[in-house]
């Protein structure tokens, strides 16, 4: 689904159904994750393990998390890597103090999958991605017979986001080619007018699959909607909501 690299979150909750649901989103958002019960433990990691960024609560049994976010960035070795906090507290207060200490990012719990996703993005990737983008295996004609010269052809979509579609296809559209497309989600039809951002022939791109990646470029509110719960469901609908 992605030709990034792979990022590395060190994630540090007192929580287990926190740890266990954070960690579960963050893989399928494609982090790797490793996991600490407190900011101890998270030193410990870090003597052999240098993760992407660290993500951990403020509190945290002895060591808080801001007490955590100080000694990192006290540390000529450890200073480089990102810290975003994560908490209940909502005060103004804490995310200053939090910013004054050196943190990267201010994160409120609880959190929907797109919020620690962009900000994740945005300390982690030189280029980030503003919309999440998942696997998906989602019918999708392509074309529109009222065009003159527009083929129709069923495919599939391979992946998804707000923002655009990859659709495997022998017979992809060249760059810059637009298009009418209608995305069939749960039994209901998006519809869409996207162009063609790049396209791959048989035995190029990743994992060798023909096809094009698609950007929207005429989505309506509610089809937008429809694909962000589709989204959602797909990364949370089986995790429940953590204690």
């Amino acid at each position: 689904m992605s030709d990034r690299q792979i990022r590395t979150i060190l994630l540090v909750d007192s929580s287990a159904s926190i740890i266990f649901y954070l960690a579960m989103l963050l893989r399928r958002l494609e982090y790797k994750v490793m996991t600490a019960r407190s900011a101890e433990e998270a030193l410990r990691i870090m003597e052999t393990e240098t993760p992407s960024l660290v993500l951990t609560e403020v509190s945290l049994p002895q060591m808080s998390g801001m007490q955590l976010l100080k000694t990192i960035k006290d540390s000529a070795r450890l200073k480089a890597i990102p810290v975003v906090i994560l908490t209940m507290d909502k005060d103004p207060g804490m995310k200053n103090a939090c910013a004054l200490l050196g943190s990267a990012g201010f994160l409120n719990k609880p959190v929907e999958p797109d919020v620690p996703y962009r900000s994740l993005q945005s300390v982690t990737e030189s280029t980030p991605r503003a919309n999440i983008r998942i696997s998906a295996s989602l019918k999708v004609i392509v074309g529109d017979s009222s065009e003159i010269g527009d083929a129709v052809r069923t495919e599939y979509a391979t992946a998804i986001s707000e923002g655009g579609v990859y659709i495997k296809t022998l017979y992809p559209h060249p760059r810059d080619a637009l298009t009418r497309l209608r995305i069939f989600i749960h039994g209901q039809q998006i519809n869409a007018r996207a162009v063609v951002l790049y396209s791959f022939s048989k035995g190029d791109g990743r994992f060798q699959e023909p096809g094009m990646g698609m950007k929207f470029v005429e989505l309506s509110d509610g089809d937008r909607a429809l694909i962000r719960s589709f989204i959602k469901e797909q990364l949370t609908g089986d995790l429940g909501t953590p204690a």
